[in-house]
């Protein structure tokens, strides 16, 4: 199994939540259907229609199917967990940078000096053990839902993997591994980047972990350590940014050398990684910050200053430029905030807890970490830098912060925020391409024990219905036909929102099928061979919405060559939105994009206001006015 977790979590949270269901085989079918009609020709439509009657056909092969994953669901915790997991993430062979991680991006710091940002990296260390010994502890609060079906208790499980994970590369598969220890056997030690050499900077001392000016001061040791010139190794890191194949090839050939062995074992074990950054040299704007972080701006920069299997990875740039990344496997967005708005106040918040100098303790130094290279590994470090610079090159970036209004202009639309922002990015497809396309946004299940996610198909046909009406040069649709259009496509979200996060939603249930018949050995069943279904995989547009708190934002790449990553932020009065396409791919264009989705997002307010205004007038002539539904997710 490519999932190893050692030891049982302490799953008494857990426990009390229900299972994830598995949908009725014929409503997941329906829906199928219906999300893929408007999207393919209807010569194709023809034909998935008849595959998919035959396989849900009484006695077919669906129902054989069906009735083996309910089987799994009896037996299992979470019957659709390992599938999952490893479609999304483990079996995936890109790149994790840009590919597959994403980050925060922390407002830009202001430093005086170096000294200055290792103060800010030794507080953020501290905020990260304190959390941690929360989390060690069981001692976080239950999150609870907001939006749709709010105040249902969430699964807390993915917190526990937040600084035990390590997501090993493998030549066909990756292993996500968890150490589920006692707090007594909680890692004592972070591993620090800095100038592309790795060092062990061990968290207690003693059996007393360290205050905060011990960190600084243990900080200030690796600093000078990694300027000496004379003992600098080869930028290992960069391996970890390559294809999993190639590192996983890469990393069998440092396994050779106990030396490295060593090294890898000190990696894998740590906490978590402080990346210590070189200045950039570029303007600290939204977009460069988010570029930074999604790839460290290459082996010229600090791209290897990076070990991107580990499931967090903290980032301070002497130049302000700071966040983190995230190894995705082991956790969702949401705990990634959680964990970053914790840590933002901790640094921000309490003054700081720089001990006197004389309670400060003699410290034996951090340690290198040592490397043997040959000319072999060489090459592949020469042969990883380069594709690392082909990712860097090919990434188009649009930070995007939309000022004209925010959740609250979009609440007193009596409208659900989440599914307003989605249907103007629908709007924003349209515009650019004319056509909508299989779209990705993901929705919590949580809910369930051990809960991951599912995913909302947002080109609903009630979402082509609207954005039809609002692009047609012949101006032959009313605002009132626009509003209702509009209303409808926003309810078509909501409701499918619904269904995703109870766990209705149809792509983890026909995966489940899918993985079943693979079980069983049987003849891949022809739904999952048709080019509808193979298309309706592809997310060109792929979105989620990652609300904060406190200043920051996420953002991530394209997850195919020809798509878009759109990750939103919405606030009160703005909301920021992270557009990411590739610029090989000529049919995609972040700047184009991020155009169309402002002018959507006015002519949305332009419609809502003029409907308003025209709603009140009748109101006002006695004819009374009809009531917008309510939903907010």
């Amino acid at each position: 199994m490519p999932i190893m977790e050692k030891e049982a979590a302490s799953g008494r949270d857990s426990k009390m939540l229900p299972k994830v269901p598995v949908p009725p085989l014929k409503q997941t079918l329906d829906t199928y259907l219906k999300c893929v009609q408007h999207l393919v020709k209807e010569e194709q439509f023809k034909k998935t229609k008849a595959i998919v009657e035959k396989f849900g056909a009484p006695g077919g092969v669906g129902e054989v199917l069906q009735k083996k994953l309910s089987e799994r669901r009896d037996k299992m915790t979470n019957w659709v967990y390992d599938y999952w997991l490893e479609d999304m993430y483990l079996n995936n062979r890109l790149a994790l940078p840009v590919n597959s991680s994403p980050v925060m991006v922390f407002p830009k710091q202001t430093f005086r000096d170096r000294k200055d940002a290792l103060r800010f990296a030794a507080r953020l260390i501290r905020g990260v053990l304190d959390y941690a010994a929360l989390i060690d502890a069981r001692a976080l609060p239950v999150d609870f839902a907001r939006g749709q079906l709010a105040g249902t208790p969430l699964c807390m499980e993915q917190y526990y993997r937040l600084f035990n994970s390590y997501r090993y590369p493998g030549l066909k598969t990756d292993t996500l591994e968890v150490q589920m220890n006692a707090a007594s056997s909680a890692p004592q030690h972070i591993i620090v980047a800095c100038k592309n050499q790795f060092f062990v900077l061990d968290v207690v001392a003693n059996g007393k972990q360290l205050i905060e000016t011990e960190i600084l001061s243990q900080l200030e040791k690796i600093m000078t350590m990694a300027e000496n010139a004379a003992e600098r190794l080869p930028p290992l890191g960069i391996l970890t940014t390559d294809g999993r194949t190639e590192w996983a090839q890469a990393r069998d050939a440092l396994k050779k050398d106990q030396t490295n062995r060593d090294s890898l074992a000190l990696i894998e074990s740590g906490l978590c990684v402080v990346c210590l950054d070189e200045p950039s040299g570029l303007d600290p704007r939204d977009t460069n910050r988010s570029l930074l972080m999604l790839h460290g701006g290459g082996h010229e920069k600090n791209g290897a200053n990076r070990w991107y299997d580990k499931s967090m990875q903290f980032v301070v740039g002497m130049d302000g430029i700071c966040g983190f990344v995230c190894e995705h496997s082991a956790f969702e967005g949401i705990v990634m905030v959680q964990c970053s708005e914790y840590l933002m106040k901790y640094i921000t918040g309490s003054p700081s807890k720089m001990a006197k100098a004389s309670t400060v303790r003699e410290l034996p130094p951090p340690r290198r970490l040592l490397w043997k290279c040959n000319p072999h590994i060489q090459g592949l470090l020469a042969a990883s830098g380069d594709r690392l610079q082909k990712l860097v090159n090919n990434l188009d970036m649009d930070v995007f912060k939309f000022n004209v209004y925010g959740k609250e202009f979009i609440k007193k639309q009596k409208m659900s925020p989440d599914a307003f922002i989605q249907v103007a990015l629908q709007l924003a497809f349209y515009k650019c391409n004319r056509r909508l396309v299989a779209t990705y946004e993901s929705a919590s299940i949580r809910r369930f024990q051990q809960g991951r996610v599912d995913n909302i198909r947002s080109a609903t046909p009630e979402a082509l219905a609207f954005v039809m009406s609002m692009t047609d040069e012949r101006a032959t649709f009313s605002d009132l036909e626009k509003m209702r259009r509009l209303i409808d496509a926003i309810n078509a979200q909501t409701n499918y929102t619904i269904k995703a996060i109870t766990g209705l939603a149809i792509d983890n249930h026909l995966l489940g099928l899918l993985r079943i018949a693979k079980e069983l050995n049987m003849e891949k069943p022809e739904i999952f061979c048709d080019e509808t279904y193979l298309a309706s995989n592809q997310f060109i547009l792929s979105t989620s919405q990652v609300p904060t708190t406190v200043e920051m934002f996420c953002c991530y790449g394209p997850v195919v060559p020809n798509g878009y990553g759109a990750c939103y932020n919405p606030q009160s009065d703005h909301i920021i939105f992270c557009v990411s396409s590739f610029w090989e791919n000529t049919g995609t264009s972040s700047a184009v994009f991020v155009k169309a989705l402002n002018e959507s997002l006015l002519e949305l307010r332009d419609l809502c206001s003029r409907s308003s205004a025209a709603a009140t007038k009748r109101a006002d002539s006695g004819q009374g006015a009809g009531q917008r539904h309510k939903s907010g997710k």
